[in-house]
């Protein structure tokens, strides 16, 4: 086959004040790039007179993702806008973190397995040795770093170094059992996804299931967001509930719970590495 017919895939993600000629200057310059534009959204969000958008195209194998930021630029700059450019040929690496309950994890192992999901585990971290036989199973890197009051600095630290040294592009918390410092939750912003037990902002904190139970709510849910420094307050990525009875018990509503938050967090993930999010203060633009 000749060279000249190889493609390569990206998308660019775009977020600026709105005004006018924005989608005209980025499509026309893409254009002279030699690009093949294959999906296209965007969305201005009134309240904040922010424009997003999103991209995905096709270019000649040849052209380099330097060579296309560079041909970019002076549109970017033009118009204030902020972008990220992700080469699709790249598979994003995560770190999954998990304690006790391992349902989140073997869900996103297995759509990894299947192709769903176009990632690769860089490693797994734990407080608990639990899910070692897992991770062993799978391949992956298996690190155990249990946290106490005394040593959570250091064991952050220590997994600052693993995503560090890993390459990871994402952290995803599968009910991981800690709650992270603002430190932490500060210096890996836009790259942490948590799933929460709860369809918040209701049940925020501990046990949100028992809390459910005790006001007889009739639906019951699990909420993936982004990580920040304020516990369970974190820019909302993926939601999903369920309907649930008076005649169900806690453990009914945890075992329904537990099906919900594995597909919620799954669908976040997906969403995340291919692009599809995009920050808008305590919220976020979620393009299908």
């Amino acid at each position: 086959m000749n060279c000249q017919t190889l493609m390569q895939s990206f998308v660019l993600t775009l977020s600026c004040e709105d005004q006018a000629g924005i989608v005209a200057a980025v499509t026309t310059q893409l254009a002279k790039l030699g690009t093949n534009i294959v999906e296209s959204n965007q969305h201005w969000d009134q309240a904040s007179n922010r424009f997003f958008m999103r991209i995905a195209f096709t270019i000649p194998a040849q052209a380099s993702k330097a060579s296309i930021e560079k041909g970019l630029g002076p549109v970017m700059e033009r118009f204030g806008i902020q972008s990220a450019l992700f080469d699709r040929g790249r598979k994003p690496k995560m770190v999954i973190m998990v304690s006790k309950f391992d349902h989140a994890l073997l869900h996103l192992l297995y759509q990894i397995r299947v192709g769903w999901l176009d990632a690769e585990v860089a490693a797994i971290i734990s407080n608990h040795e639990d899910s070692r036989e897992t991770a062993e199973w799978a391949g992956v890197a298996y690190h155990v770093l249990p946290v106490t009051k005394d040593n959570k600095p250091q064991q952050e630290e220590r997994i600052l170094a693993i995503v560090e040294e890993t390459g990871a592009d994402l952290v995803v918390l599968g009910r991981y059992m800690q709650v992270f410092s603002d430190n932490l939750a500060r210096r890996l912003f836009g790259r942490v996804i948590n799933i929460h037990h709860s369809f918040l902002p209701s049940f925020k904190g501990a046990r949100p299931y028992h809390q459910a139970w005790e006001h007889g709510v009739k639906l019951i849910g699990a909420t993936a967001h982004y990580v920040t420094a304020d516990l369970d307050e974190g820019p909302i990525i993926e939601q999903e509930t369920e309907r649930v009875t008076h005649a169900m018990s806690v453990e009914d509503f945890v075992a329904a719970g537990r099906d919900i938050e594995s597909r919620v967090l799954a669908r976040a993930v997906k969403r995340h590495i291919e692009g599809r999010v995009m920050l808008n203060g305590r919220r976020t633009v979620v393009f299908a």
